[in-house]
């Protein structure tokens, strides 16, 4: 019957969506994908596999070699540096913050005289606590010269520095491949800016018409 409203249909389902196979995305084909597209993907996951591979090794052996170089250091130290008692010769300034956990661990350069371990008199500038007086005996580091020094190395400084060279071991692998990474994108991008350039070259003259 002329003008009449048909009856109000349901939606209509979704489209099916083409079967693509079992293949994974990046292997789909895809005609807007450049051989220099490819490339690019398979250096990044390359470089990506070399640096979760190469970074933790490349830790492991600067942490050993770090550690090798500075248990020696403990050693040397060790032989040639000597804890001795000396004297000070002026008053040590006084601590912001006195009896506080700060100022326990603060320490100023200060003048003191002692006795080397060759058995002279010498004066030297060591790092001491604050707030003594000049005529205060205080433990210094010394070398066999009578030079102040800092104590030796201990088993924890080793293996807090060590530790501290692998983090950057690691670290300068990530990057490494980070910045071989940008690299290579630069370059693949610079390789593709100057084939649309040869292109556009050999098209444009087919687009202009004569008037």
């Amino acid at each position: 019957m002329a003008g009449t409203i048909p009856p109000a249909q349901p939606p209509p389902g979704p489209r099916p969506v083409p079967s693509r196979g079992s293949r994974p995305w990046h292997r789909r084909p895809n005609p807007l994908r450049r051989p220099t597209d490819r490339f690019q993907a398979r250096i990044g996951l390359g470089l990506l596999l070399a640096v979760l591979v190469v970074a933790p090794v490349a830790g492991v052996v600067a942490e050993k070699l770090a550690h090798g170089h500075y248990a020696a250091m403990a050693r040397h130290q060790a032989l040639t540096r000597h804890e001795v008692d000396a004297t000070l010769t002026e008053d040590v300034p006084r601590h912001p913050e006195p009896g506080s956990d700060e100022a326990k661990l603060a320490r100023y350069p200060a003048e003191v005289r002692l006795t080397t371990p060759d058995g002279r008199t010498a004066t030297a500038r060591a790092e001491v606590p604050p707030g003594l007086s000049a005529g205060s005996r205080v433990r210094v580091w010394v070398t066999a010269d009578g030079e102040a020094a800092e104590p030796p190395l201990t088993r924890e400084q080793i293996r807090s520095r060590s530790m501290g060279c692998a983090l950057l071991a690691a670290v300068g692998t990530v990057l490494t491949g980070a910045a071989a990474h940008a690299v290579t994108c630069r370059a693949v991008r610079r390789r593709n800016l100057a084939a649309w350039e040869r292109a556009w070259a050999e098209t444009a003259p087919r687009w202009t018409t004569s008037g």
